[in-house]
């Protein structure tokens, strides 16, 4: 059973940073395409960026040059480093897992979710 479990989140001022982090059960991180999403009140959920099994990442055009996709897969744990934070990146954020792109979102496993909240 794949288990996914966020952390990192917080209030922080706009222009700042914060680093959330992902931890996968063992042997995951080297199967699966990892991702995060967010979800802002009454709003979809939405693709904030993805890093693949062979280090292929991708980022929606709203954070691209500020957030920053990575994992160690010693440690399990894929990260979002956030910065230049704005207003608008409010939203609970999910760590997900692909393999077979047949759940929620293509992808298969979700996280609890960790909220984010940046004021002005």
């Amino acid at each position: 059973q794949v288990q996914l479990v966020e952390s990192g989140g917080g209030l922080v001022q706009a222009g700042g940073s914060l680093r959330l982090s992902c931890a996968a059960s063992a042997g995951v991180l080297t199967s699966y395409r990892m991702g995060w999403f967010r979800q802002a009140p009454g709003k979809e959920r939405e693709l904030v960026a993805h890093i693949t099994i062979v280090d292929s990442v991708n980022y929606a055009n709203s954070v691209e040059g500020r957030f920053t996709i990575s994992r160690d897969n010693a440690k399990n744990t894929v990260y979002l480093q956030m910065n230049n934070l704005k207003p608008e990146d409010t939203a609970v954020y999910y760590c997900a897992a692909r393999r077979t792109g047949a759940g929620i979102y293509g992808y298969d496993y979700w996280g609890q979710g960790t909220q984010v909240t940046v004021s002005s």
